[in-house]
């Protein structure tokens, strides 16, 4: 059985304008591409909406199998009953992802020689079995293990356990069909001796094969605690490479962090080549394992943050009220009953409309992340985003004294584009170099020849 694979970690577990406004704020262009989670082969993906103490988290699953091989055990802070457990559908991630992945603009050169104020010159771009139950229930109170509640939500069955002892719930899980890998005692303790409950789903196959769905769909949870964490130390027992966590929090307040571990930004607001466009993907892949191995691959890096109502420029609409709340989302005015996935005794809250979205990419193995993710929320509201930009020289006809300046400063803007992709990505200067002359020679200038030889490159 292929144990824990919903959510890599949890398992086990869980327009085109000129800017010149200030360059912090200078966050337009033409939108051309983003690095979302398909760049990954095992990138999994969990949202929390949390506003003070009560959190809504949801668990995407890159599950691939048989589905009756499917199950997940996630360590939470509190018991769960029925109504603070349901299904949501994938589309709702796909559209947070698409929303905030790091993204490629460009922008255009403005005629030089074109008469204007000075306020705008070219702007450089902004950088279950059936079993006797009493029996069952002798036995399970023999290894110290109690099932605190037990039903079934969509295609899945859901057992809420609570445990004294490592050795007893790794016995119980293996007696109830889960096969448990190696190392799972010992990973067990810590949640047991902080008295965490445990999320125990399966797949339920007669639901499942009526309900027509083809593949699983996330599963989320309300509860409340003042614990604001993401166990992913389970996750790691099987895991033989790195594993790509992707974390979406939504809060009405700010920006999200990470308090056990670094938080820092993706390298962000920077000019490269051309030939980048037909290359975004394995640009950022390289660049953020450049950048990973940099940090000693044991920080949490900040690939957006954003207000959920704008974005600039946008590679995907802002989530409407009605997808936030299927996200969890919880504080809107409008909120009601039907759309609250939370246990009468979730408090509700006070009347807001904001929705503040940072988005979290955590590389992690099991020597540089030995704890599970602790956060917390902040009153930071600034944007930020990944962002690429690829500046287009005018390619009109220059004859004026600005236009000559402009023409003698491209070979060292190329040559800075080629120095900051290779520092970025460890790729080689030459072959970079190279790859320029094929993207900017198709351009028809008559003094191209002249920027390629000083660039070495004709």
């Amino acid at each position: 059985m292929k144990f824990f694979r919903l959510l890599t970690p949890l398992l086990l577990t869980i327009i085109a304008v000129l800017c010149f406004a200030p360059a912090a704020w200078a966050f337009c262009g033409f939108y051309v591409a983003k690095a979302d989670t398909k760049l990954y082969n095992k990138a999994s993906q969990v949202v929390i909406a949390r506003d003070e103490e009560r959190t809504v988290l949801t668990m995407a699953n890159d599950f691939q199998g048989e589905v009756k091989d499917f199950a997940i055990v996630v360590p939470v802070p509190t018991v769960l009953q029925k109504e603070q457990v349901r299904v949501t559908e994938p589309k709702i991630i796909e559209r947070l992802d698409a929303f905030s992945a790091p993204r490629l603009v460009e922008y255009f050169d403005s005629d030089p020689c074109a008469v204007t104020d000075s306020v705008n010159l070219p702007a450089a771009a902004p950088r279950g079995r059936a079993v006797n139950q009493e029996a069952e229930k002798t036995s399970d109170r023999s290894l110290g293990v109690t099932v605190e509640a037990r039903f079934n939500v969509g295609e899945y069955d859901i057992v809420i356990l609570s445990a004294k002892e490592s050795g007893g719930l790794e016995t119980w899980l293996k007696r109830n069909g889960y096969k448990i890998p190696r190392g799972a005692k010992q990973l067990l303790k810590p949640y047991i001796r902080s008295s965490m409950k445990f999320f125990v789903a399966k797949v339920n196959l007669d639901k499942f094969e009526k309900s027509g769905y083809q593949f699983l769909r996330p599963l989320q949870i309300s509860y409340q605690s003042p614990k604001f964490m993401l166990p992913i130390r389970l996750g790691m027992i099987n895991a033989t490479t790195e594993q790509d966590l992707i974390v979406y929090i939504l809060s009405p307040q700010g920006q999200a962090e990470i308090t056990n571990y670094r938080t820092v930004k993706i390298p962000s607001n920077t000019n490269i080549p051309l030939f980048v466009k037909d290359e975004f993907g394995e640009f950022y892949k390289s660049m953020f394992q450049t950048v990973y191995t940099k940090e000693d691959r044991k920080v949490g890096f900040l690939e957006y943050a954003w207000d959920m109502s704008s974005c600039d420029p946008c590679s995907a609409d802002p989530l409407t009220q009605d997808e936030l709340k299927q996200a969890g989302v919880f504080w809107l005015d409008d909120n009601s009953e039907s759309n609250l996935p939370v246990s009468p005794s979730f408090r509700r809250p006070s009347p807001k409309n904001n929705v503040f979205i940072s988005r979290l990419h955590v590389r992690y193995t099991r020597d540089k992340f030995p704890e599970d993710l602790i956060f917390q929320q902040t009153a930071n509201s600034e944007s930020f985003q990944g962002r690429y930009v690829l500046q287009h020289p005018f390619q009109g006809e220059l004859k004026c004294q600005a236009g000559r300046e402009y023409k003698q400063s491209l070979p060292k803007r190329f040559e800075q584009e080629a120095q900051t992709l290779a520092k970025l990505t460890n790729w080689n200067i030459q072959d970079i170099r190279n790859k320029m002359k094929l993207s900017i020679g198709n351009l028809t200038y008559s003094w191209w020849e002249n920027v390629l030889s000083w660039l070495g490159l004709y």
